[in-house]
């Protein structure tokens, strides 16, 4: 039995950035499931042998080969079977920045120079098995975006191949959860705009997020830029400001198609019919004013209306206006209102706070 630590781990401390929240993967080589076992491994996976360490519950893998069956990211057949070599193994992996291996003494196995590509800054794909697999295209993108501050680029190979990923429709056989796990990934980092500039670029944004108007894929513009450096690590308020400008519709479709959590759904449709008036928050009257606090249920749901607050913030608005009338509002006195309608005296209540606050300015 022959231990390597892959993937992840292996590139992320090869470019500096590994720390003790890095998962670690493990293949397992000239092993067997059995022995496995016998060594108090418990075996996890079912289409293929994964097993967790009996001390650190660790993921260690048998090394293995694969053959499509069918479309999509579940359209394979393992075999672990035959005896594997760890080259076979990490020859099935994405992009070569992955497909480093190293041993328990600290030395490295790179049969296809991912090293290299580090030191060069390319996301290239292993071999043209990289086509089998719809998922890889999301997570070379989602790599753009996590590397881009270290100045990575998609290798010109690897983006026509998923250009033709696209053009086959091996990418409409992506599910809707794990759209939405690498796009949430993307949208945790820095600079989450290449991720939608990849996709853009291979044609796959227009099919992956179908419900949204069309970009143009041939400009050299990034028109997603607006997410990079945000000051919040809030991934549904990095998403409310990437659909500000959608439409409603598209918006609520597009949260349907990808199974995305309601916060976020929430968060974007409230941005998007509540942005344009927060940008002229001191030219509205009375009545919109009232409307715009009702709608987005601001004193009752004050957790989401702050971060609505937020989303605004980071577009150049300024809402110390808006929180200091919702301080107001919240400060009404419900024990002095007649008790006979209270419901109707509220109301009126708020919009007299409302008058007085704007008249006074």
């Amino acid at each position: 039995m022959k231990i390597y630590l892959v993937g992840g781990a292996v590139r992320d401390q090869l470019l500096g950035i590994a720390d003790e929240k890095t998962e670690k993967d493990w293949v397992v080589v000239d092993s067997s499931p059995d022995e496995m076992l016998d060594l108090g491994y418990r075996q996890v996976g079912q289409s293929f042998p994964v097993f967790l360490h009996p001390g650190t519950q660790e993921e260690y893998a048998l090394a293995r080969v694969e053959r499509k069956i069918s479309k999509g990211y579940k359209g394979f057949e393992f075999d672990t079977s035959k005896i594997v070599t760890l080259e076979q193994d990490l020859s099935r992996r994405d992009l070569t920045i992955n497909a480093i291996a190293q041993t328990k003494d600290g030395d490295l196995v790179d049969p296809f120079n991912g090293q290299e590509d580090l030191d060069n800054g390319l996301l290239r794909h292993v071999s043209d098995a990289f086509s089998e697999d719809p998922v890889r295209v999301l997570r070379v993108a989602r790599f753009a975006a996590r590397f881009k501050k270290f100045g990575f680029k998609v290798a010109h190979a690897t983006h026509q191949l998923m250009k033709q990923m696209v053009s086959s429709g091996e990418v409409d056989a992506l599910t809707p959860e794990r759209v939405f796990k690498e796009l949430e990934k993307s949208l945790s980092y820095e600079t989450p705009s290449a991720f939608f500039k990849v996709l853009l670029a291979c044609g796959a944004y227009d099919r992956v997020f179908a419900a949204l108007k069309s970009r143009d894929k041939q400009s050299h513009e990034n028109p997603f830029e607006i997410l990079d450096n945000l000051a919040t690590d809030a991934m549904h308020i990095k998403f409310a400001i990437w659909l500000k400008d959608e439409k409603t519709e598209a918006i609520t479709e597009l949260c349907n198609n990808i199974k995305c959590p309601k916060k976020y759904k929430q968060l974007a449709k409230l941005a998007h019919k509540t942005y344009q008036f927060a940008t002229s928050f001191d030219n509205q009257s009375s009545n919109e004013v009232f409307n715009f606090f009702t709608k987005t249920d601001a004193l009752r749901r004050q957790d989401r209306f702050s971060e609505l607050l937020a989303t605004f913030e980071l577009l150049g608005i300024d809402v110390s206006r808006i929180i200091e009338l919702r301080g107001l509002l919240n400060m009404i006195d419900i024990s002095q209102l007649n008790k006979e309608n209270i419901g109707a005296e509220i109301q009126i209540e708020k919009q007299r706070v409302i008058e007085s606050f704007l008249n006074a300015t």
